[in-house]
């Protein structure tokens, strides 16, 4: 097939909805629902709400690329309803339980599964009808068998061809792991020549994804929501209870490893509420699992390389969100190169599934498009933006150098929003839609902790210049995406205390210019003033909230929060 082939990407079976759209193999656009919705996650993982799309991610995929729904050639959906339907799938009806929670029943997994299936297989008619009225005009036209080609691809398919297809290898070994697709937690897989072939799957009930949730849970956070707070309390405990996990997770060779089940207030004692007191117990709890699961992860790997012999390594799916395990994959894992997709939760799926079904149309040709950045989603222009600030009438100025004016800012201790260019895929602000600060004080993450409404032990990570990340950091090496930790370097820990995390690590973002030149330049114009080539870099969003999208999100984040400034496009907003 030749030219202009649209192919759109839908996740919505469980949360983190998003949409992408891939023209003849090149991603257009990428967007999660949460951002225009604004609503956390864009939906909790509840079988009923499984039947909610992306329709505002949707609309903005079609937008940026100027089509109409009814332009679009394929949509790939990441979840196959057809591997747990079996032989019901030529069934008119399947039958749901009145009170499904109280429902015990054999013949699903769950009794949920009649709702929660119905909800995915009517998705292409819920897709022709179902836009909200205010967004409806770019999806007339179409009916639930066209003029589009309806594709169903299985959830963990979908995080692989997120990885392999937009790795920058020809080669390569790929993990994805998670809590669970439709039977399977983790995949193994080999992509050479242009051609995947999967090697093993571990399914229900055993997963590494669940098992973090289910700690998420006894720990008193949102499990499917908070499993980085857990990783980022490891740090500050010890793994004394590291033989009680591996009784829980116990590896079986040939990458297989079971999943026993705990009981948790018996083991490890009451569980612990929501907003009381994090002790000594609850951190060594946390340390523990994270042990225990790149203890794990590093057998997984080895047995990975052994059976393809590959050099790299692509990786995705919720758990490849955990950096401190990912580093421990780079630094003590076989593979030479270790590529970790940044949107490598369940929002990366709609981006694997449309890339994989344009590779099947396309006869998996040669790939004219990898990841070096995710700034794929909304921008907004100065006319846009001006027009809202006078509208808010609010007081602002346009910075002859926006770099220049920021940075001395920065130098005076301002905590600065910073809203530049398109919008990042993926739970990671990469300096777009960011909050940044200098390093150069140790308080400062205290004092973003209590800006952002966040627990004090959570810490805020660095963003530094591509070609300086060796000299502040140990091994510092080209890390686009915040996925991966590195040891800050002993000479450097004193001239930049407020990224340095408890255990001397940081999860370091790496900037060069062709990726984002107004993030770039920012940092030139502070290391000019500093000395210190480093900012610290946090979402801009508060506590609860999805980070910000649009210049009204940007405004009302700034006007509810303490921060000093305002950069958003070629303008600066600062508070009296």
């Amino acid at each position: 097939m030749e030219g202009n082939v649209y192919t759109l990407g839908i996740n919505a079976a469980y949360h983190d909805c998003s949409a992408t759209l891939v023209r003849d193999g090149e991603v257009l656009a990428a967007a999660e629902e949460e951002r225009f919705t604004r609503i956390k996650h864009g939906k909790r993982p509840v079988p009923f709400s499984t039947w909610q799309l992306p329709f505002h991610a949707i609309d903005y995929c079609l937008k940026e690329a100027g089509i109409a729904l009814s332009d679009v050639d394929h949509v790939a959906y990441s979840y196959n309803p057809w591997l747990l339907l079996g032989e019901r799938k030529g069934d008119e009806t399947i039958t749901l339980p009145l009170e499904p929670s109280a429902h015990k029943t054999s013949d699903w997994l769950s009794p949920w599964d009649p709702l929660f299936l119905s909800s995915i297989v009517n998705a292409p008619r819920q897709l022709a009808s179902g836009a909200p009225h205010h967004i409806r005009k770019r999806f007339r036209g179409v009916s639930h068998d066209g003029p589009f080609k309806w594709h169903f691809v299985e959830h963990h398919l979908a995080h692989e061809a997120s990885a392999f297809l937009a790795a920058p290898f020809d080669e390569c070994a790929v993990l994805t792991m998670d809590g669970r697709g439709e039977n399977a937690t983790t995949s193994y897989g080999y992509y050479e020549d242009r051609r995947y072939r999967r090697l093993k799957q571990v399914n229900l009930p055993h997963s590494l994804g669940l098992l973090y949730e289910m700690v998420t849970d006894y720990l008193g956070f949102l499990h499917s929501s908070d499993e980085y707070k857990v990783m980022a309390l490891a740090s500050y405990g010890k793994p004394v209870f590291a033989e009680q996990f591996h009784e829980i997770l116990q590896y079986r060779g040939d990458g297989d490893y079971e999943v026993r089940p705990a009981r948790w207030a018996e083991v490890f004692g009451p569980a612990r509420e929501r907003g009381s007191e994090f002790t000594q117990h609850h951190m060594n709890i946390a340390s523990s699992l994270q042990i225990v699961l790149e203890e794990t992860v590093l057998k997984m790997v080895h047995w990975l390389h052994e059976q393809t012999g590959a050099e790299n390594l692509a990786m995705a799916g919720g758990v490849a969100l955990n950096c401190v395990m990912n580093a421990r994959v780079r630094d003590r894992g076989p593979f030479k190169k270790v590529w970790v997709q940044p949107a490598s939760g369940d929002s990366g799926t709609s981006l694997g599934a449309a890339m994989w079904i344009d590779a099947q149309q396309r006869g998996m040709s040669k790939r004219s498009w990898q990841m070096n950045h995710a700034f794929l989603g909304p921008a907004y222009d100065d006319e846009e933006i001006e027009e809202f600030l006078k509208q808010a009438k609010l007081s602002y100025r346009r910075a002859n150098d926006l770099s220049a004016e920021v940075a001395e800012l920065l130098m005076q201790n301002k905590v600065i929003g910073w809203f530049q260019g398109r919008m990042e895929f993926g739970p990671r602000a990469l300096g777009a839609r960011s909050i940044l600060a200098s390093p150069l004080d140790a308080s400062m993450q205290q004092r973003l902790n209590t800006i952002k409404d966040r627990e004090d032990f959570r810490p805020v990570a660095p963003v530094v210049l591509e070609e300086e990340a060796a000299n502040w950091f140990v091994d510092g090496n080209v890390s686009p995406f915040m996925v991966f930790v590195y040891d800050v370097r002993k000479d450097c820990e004193d001239k930049i205390p407020a990224v340095r995390h408890v255990d001397g690590t940081a999860r370091i973002q790496t900037i060069n210019r062709s990726q984002n030149p107004a993030y770039y330049d920012l940092l030139k114009a502070f290391a000019e003033r500093s000395g210190v080539p480093v900012l610290i870099n946090t979402s801009f969003n508060t506590r609860g909230e999805p980070v910000v999208c649009n210049p009204r999100d940007a405004v009302e984040s700034f006007c509810t929060t303490p921060l000093d400034a305002l950069a958003i496009g070629s303008f600066i907003v600062q508070k009296p």
